[in-house]
Order: C-alpha cells, then structure tokens, then sequence
C-alpha cells in the first residue's frame, strides 16, 4: 500500500515517513510552544490521533490553553478523541520505576486504537524529564529502541529537551539516539547533526536514490523491484548501501535523511519510476 509523507508542520523538518523519531531541543515555554503545537496541528489537520507526554514544568492547564489559542478547531479534536495529554511521570514511570516492555506495550495499544477509531495513525510528543536523574541511562536506551519499535508503523515522535538542563555530552548523545535533531533558541530554528552523518559519504547513486524515494511512499522492497524490474535481493543491496552511505541505522532513518538533504525529492529519479507514476492503476 502506498503510503504518503507525513506533514510535520515544522518548516525546518519537512516531510518525513512514518517511523521517523525526532526531536528538538527548546529555550523556553515559548520555543516549546512553537515546536509541539504546530506539529500537533498538522497530526491533527491529517488525522492523527496525537499523543504529547508534558514536561514537568508544564501543566495540563497550560497546555490546554495553549492548543486552543493555536490550533483552530481544538476542542472539536478533542471531543473527537484526536487528542491526549499525559504527564510525564505519570507516562514514563510506575511506582518510580521505569519499564521499557511496559512503556513500549502503551505505544503499541496507543497505535491499536487509533487505527480502530479510523485515525490514520499516531503522532507523538515525549519529554526528557529524567535528565541528570536516576533513570538517565534506561531512557538512552529507550530513546534507542524506538527507531527500531516505530519502524514501519504509522507512527512518528518528536522529543523534546530543554536546553538549560541538558549538557554538552547529554545532547550529542541524544542527537545520535534520534533520526534528526534541531534546536530552538529564542525563536530561531538550528538544525543539529550528529557528527557521524556529517563526515559520512552522501553520494547515492541514481539507482539508490530511487529505491530510497520508493521507500519513502511505503513501498516493500518486493514491490519495488517489482516496479523497477530488479530483484528484490538487488534492491536490499541498493538499501544497505545507501543505508552505509548515509550513516543510518535502518531504511526508515535512511529515507529522513535523503529528504532531509534533499538527496530524494517527490519526484522519483528514474524513468521507470516515472513510468510507473504515469500508469494508470
């Protein structure tokens, strides 16, 4: 099946597939505000069922008032069941305990019910409460396995770190556990890179670069061999390659990262892709 792009509503982000976990590093309530509540919009605007875990220094209430101030429409969402609020101790802990099977046993009802309800899928927002806290190495290698639990599902995440509470070396090892990272600082957008990606090779080849663009439509890499003619052994080594070359994890942060740097656009590379766009199904 083929499946769209995801509007983040956050212009330095852009487009991205389902499966790609995010996130930004904010200043204030304010760059915080201007983060989450345009991607929520967006998420909402697509039907989405949105999900935002609440840092600790902000209150429902808050939040709330907010959304509404921002986002036309909200209380409709919300009536709907569009839309849900979480503290985040209350999300990430139990008894002052953190799960992983647990935490990660939410997101998966989360995902379930959406779908049930007709919502396209999930858009998430998590916090990182437990910085300098106890739990600081459980939740890096929670970050780590979300890329690989939202992997090929209708869902996608955005982080948030405050800035004032997150270190030199906490950042770069949040960066590196997230498939991009940006910053907002008084109200100006930075993007942030881990430094693996930026001394890695970009050149893709052409026939790479196709896979990739199919990749991000949702296709299978049977179904695009199948619409390229190849094998789909061949296009697995096309993905790995691109894969390596990109300094990816997985095909899902492959695919961020070609449209991130405009290495893929919307419009396939090859001719065969064209072609394929111009047949009528």
């Amino acid at each position: 099946m083929n499946v769209p792009l995801r509007r983040t509503g956050v212009n330095i982000l852009g487009d991205v597939p389902w499966g790609s976990h995010l996130c930004v590093f904010f200043e204030s309530q304010g760059d915080l505000f201007d983060s989450v509540i345009p991607y929520f919009q967006a998420g909402l605007e697509s039907n989405e069922f949105c999900m935002w875990i609440l840092p600790p220094a902000l209150t429902p209430e808050e939040a709330y008032t907010a959304l509404r101030q921002r986002i036309p429409d909200f209380d409709r969402y919300l009536a709907d069941g569009k839309m849900e609020l979480a503290p985040a101790q209350e999300w990430y802990l139990e008894d002052g305990h953190f799960d992983v099977e647990r935490i990660t046993a939410a997101w998966e009802e989360k995902l379930r019910a959406a779908v049930a309800k007709g919502c396209d899928g999930v858009r998430a927002s998590g916090t990182a409460f437990w910085l300098h806290a106890q739990h600081w190495n459980d939740f890096c290698d929670y970050e780590r396995l979300v890329n690989k639990m939202f992997e090929g599902k209708p869902i996608t995440a955005l982080c948030t770190f405050p800035i004032v509470a997150s270190g030199i070396a906490e950042m770069l090892e949040v960066a590196r556990a997230h498939q991009f990272a940006a910053a907002r600082r008084n109200g100006e957008w930075e993007l942030i890179e881990p430094a693996l990606a930026t001394t890695t090779d970009h050149s893709l080849s052409p026939r790479e670069r196709e896979v990739l663009w199919w990749a991000a439509e949702g296709k299978s890499a049977q179904e695009i061999g199948e619409i390229l003619h190849i094998a789909k052994r061949t296009v697995d080594e096309h993905t790995q390659k691109a894969i390596r070359k990109l300094g990816a994890t997985n095909r899902t942060q492959a695919v961020a990262i070609a449209l991130r740097r405009k290495l893929i656009g919307r419009v396939p590379v090859g001719t065969s892709a064209r072609r394929q766009i111009a047949t009528p199904s």
